[in-house]
């Protein structure tokens, strides 16, 4: 994920609006009430195998207390954006529209995470529901503390409670908010919460996955996590909240000598560049399609192009209309890249990258979960993310959504036999 910021001032007014903001608007029937809440909280970057290794004292506790996975596998493409949408929607990318954290829209336009107006926009979020616009229209009360899409009034509702995302923003600060939200009176107190940190996913792209401050970086976090978890305790919610702690990916190594520059492989004015990374999209100027497939389509080194309607099976993707017409996919670890672009930049290089196969293991995500609904001492196999969101739902009391992409049979393991 890159940096994205909103102005300090801002969080007091987003803390004054936030009980204005719209509930969903087409109430389908109120659910009874959950018997505890779902507190879902994101450690952008976090691998599975940071675990047990003497960095994450209390996260390794809740895994053994409650259930973990060996992995979570993430949805194609293996970015911060598609995946956190695809976490609350149960949807893949190609389905829910968010297919990359750059992309262009025939209608709307351009949207990258730094633009604000984009992404408050829910037009580009509408093609899938969040958890919190489902839980709304059922009655429930959310709140968001950072999410992507949870700054769009998507299909006209916005979370109860939700904040623009700072970043940097001091992860004390963001637990302190979600406890806040959690002493509101039982008749306001918010059913579905959500959390993120980015910290680890920085310092991952920076220093690199395996660097001493993505170590660092991932301590700090699980320090945060030990507050979360006190806090819970000190208002006797330990035992009466679902606590579910995932990520959207891993990330894998690269070298500034593993680069494929664009202008090495496309005709100059054949296409628009929609997006450059571990993937590249790009879309045909008039009357180049041909020459632009003539150039790109197939395996050149460490890359490999196709028709957006002829990506592999397996990712699930190429169908939605922001997917650009021609897509390559970079090997792990290497990047695509333009060279003018690089020249320009005063930023050392990263050192880290996500964006890759999630069939590699590098890419996987992180899953654990504790609290009165789930499991006690469970190990779970490796799981595609579409699968979190049934469980989520059945967490909260409400029904199944059969038209998304997940099973509720996959992750039943993870619940307690005996949950209120």
């Amino acid at each position: 994920m890159n940096s994205r910021s909103v102005r300090p001032a801002a969080l007091l007014a987003a803390l004054l609006l936030a009980a204005c903001a719209p509930s969903a608007r087409d109430v389908r029937g109120a659910a009874p009430a959950p018997a505890h809440p779902v507190l879902l909280v994101s450690i952008d970057g976090a691998h599975p195998g940071s675990l047990f290794r003497g960095d994450t004292p209390n996260l390794d506790a809740l895994a053994r207390r409650g259930v973990h996975a060996e992995g979570m596998r993430p949805s194609y493409p293996s970015l911060t954006f598609p995946n956190h949408y695809t976490l609350v929607t149960g949807l893949r990318p190609d389905r829910h529209g968010i297919v990359d954290n750059r992309m262009v829209d025939p209608v709307l336009g351009e949207f990258t995470m730094a633009n604000r107006d984009a992404v408050g926009d829910g037009r580009w979020w509408e093609d899938g529901e969040p958890l919190w616009v489902t839980a709304q229209s059922h009655g429930l009360r959310t709140a968001t503390m950072f999410w992507p899409g949870s700054e769009a009034a998507v299909r006209g509702v916005r979370p109860n409670h939700w904040l623009p995302f700072q970043y940097g923003m001091p992860e004390s600060e963001r637990v302190a908010t979600v406890l806040g939200w959690l002493d509101l009176p039982p008749g306001k107190r918010p059913h579905l919460l959500t959390l993120y940190f980015e910290r680890v996913d920085t310092a991952g792209h920076v220093h690199g996955p395996g660097s001493e401050q993505a170590r660092e970086a991932l301590a700090t976090v699980d320090a945060a996590i030990g507050e979360l978890v006190a806090g819970l305790e000190a208002r006797g919610l330990r035992e009466r909240v679902n606590l579910v702690v995932v990520s959207d990916h891993g990330m894998a190594d690269i070298r500034p000598d593993r680069t494929i520059f664009v202008e090495d492989l496309l005709p100059a004015g054949a296409a628009d560049v929609v997006h450059l990374g571990s993937q590249a999209g790009f879309n045909p100027r008039p009357g180049q399609q041909a020459a632009l497939e003539a150039a790109l389509l197939g395996r050149r080194g460490h890359v490999e192009c196709w028709r957006r309607e002829d990506l592999p099976e397996r990712w699930a993707f190429g169908a939605h209309r922001r997917v650009p017409a021609v897509y390559c996919q970079a090997d792990t670890g290497w990047r695509i890249e333009s060279r003018e672009r690089k020249a320009r930049s005063k930023l050392p290089p990263h050192l880290g990258a996500h964006g890759f196969d999630p069939a590699d293991p590098r890419m996987q995500a992180l899953f654990l979960a504790d609290g009165p609904g789930l499991a006690d001492a469970a190990t779970l196999p490796v799981f595609d993310n579409v699968h979190l969101h049934p469980l989520l739902l059945e967490l909260l009391g409400l029904p199944a959504m059969p038209w998304t992409d997940g099973d509720p049979a996959v992750l039943r393991p993870a619940l307690s036999a005996g949950r209120p």
